[in-house]
């Protein structure tokens, strides 16, 4: 007991905290909406839409928040769903409020999953995001790690949870150098990751003409829903089409207008 306190005093983010709120969007599936901020000083490592999806084996956490504290509060709301081992912790890009409470997750030894060129953006920016960590989130900054995946998805690739599958696949440089969207084919719901915002100037690190291609070939999947990297909801299937119409005519505004681009 001597020694959890002693951890827990060193480490601020690995305390126990309430548990993230999910809204359960189908069968198995559940999702956390972050709040609606941009990723700045303090912006707290809350802001994109994050989640879990159980299957029969076993639970695939789909990013993981922007601290290690958003990542156990993750964690904890997990537990209060299902006991079912923690298998995969899937992320969809590099971007600190989507990967950086990975660290939450090393207990239960889950594959790593990612974009087969996730490990370089990663090595390419972690100084970077390291130094800034604090900066941005404070003491819950304690613990940070950028893990790479251990599972690098170079196309597409199925990852079996017992009774479902997600399909994941790796697309060109688009919203950055190594977007992952995952579909459960189970429920047919699409996780977009920063591919998709909602109700949100989209940021971009990556290039603009193939992030067209890639949206484009995201409204043929044949999905029910859509969980967009940032945004107040899930999606439904019109709805996904028209806010990939508007990120859309967003990231072409951004080649011809006066929009600034951001990278995140």
């Amino acid at each position: 007991m001597k020694k959890l306190l002693i951890l827990l005093a060193l480490f601020p983010a690995l305390a126990l905290s309430d548990p993230l709120k999910f809204e359960q969007i189908a069968t198995g599936v559940y999702v956390h909406h972050g709040e609606h901020k941009d990723l700045n000083a303090s912006y707290g490592g809350d802001i994109c839409n994050i989640g879990f999806v159980i299957g029969k084996k076993g639970i695939a956490v789909i990013d993981t928040g922007g601290s290690p504290k958003v990542g156990a509060r993750l964690r904890e709301a997990i537990r209060e769903v299902s006991r079912l081992p923690i298998l995969y912790v899937i992320n969809t890009h590099v971007h600190p409020d989507h990967s950086l409470g990975n660290a939450a997750f090393k207990q239960d030894k889950p594959v790593f999953v990612g974009h087969g060129k996730l490990a370089e953006a990663m090595a390419l920016r972690r100084e970077a995001y390291l130094r800034n960590q604090i900066e941005w989130v404070g003491a819950d900054a304690a613990g940070t790690e950028l893990i790479p995946p251990s599972l690098a998805v170079a196309a597409t690739h199925d990852l079996d949870l017992g009774g479902r599958t997600l399909r994941l696949t790796a697309h060109p440089v688009a919203h950055s150098p190594a977007d992952l969207s995952v579909f459960d084919t189970a429920s047919k719901t699409l996780w977009t990751g920063d591919l998709l915002f909602v109700e949100r100037t989209p940021s971009v690190d990556g290039d603009i003409p193939s992030w067209l291609n890639v949206i484009e070939q995201l409204r043929n999947t044949p999905a029910a829903r859509v969980v967009p990297g940032h945004g107040p909801k899930s999606q439904e299937r019109l709805e996904f089409r028209r806010d990939a119409r508007a990120t859309t005519q967003w990231v072409r505004d951004a080649i011809i207008g006066p929009v600034g681009v951001v990278a995140a």
